[in-house]
């Protein structure tokens, strides 16, 4: 089982601004390793006969990346100011 770091701070030199953009690309790069791992497991329920379940992680997986979209909706809205 992989351990995810989840030191939230940043230095406190860091405007508010460089600091959520820091957190969302945390988050993104987060949801794009849990995506991948939701797709491994899809392929190995399909290779079980588990079809259905498979079908739920692939699920899982699109909605997870959909996230990290507003995620990086998100940055550009603070990038504009």
């Amino acid at each position: 089982m992989t351990h995810h770091h989840h030191d939230h701070e940043t230095q406190s030199a860091l405007s508010f601004d460089e600091k959520m953009i820091k957190l969302l690309e945390h988050w993104i790069k987060h949801n794009e390793d849990h995506a991948q791992t939701y797709r491994d497991w899809a392929q190995k329920a399909k290779e079980k006969n588990k079809s259905k379940a498979a079908l739920m992680l692939e699920d899982a997986a699109e909605m997870t990346l959909s996230i990290s979209k507003k995620f990086e909706s998100a940055i550009k809205l603070i990038d504009e100011g």
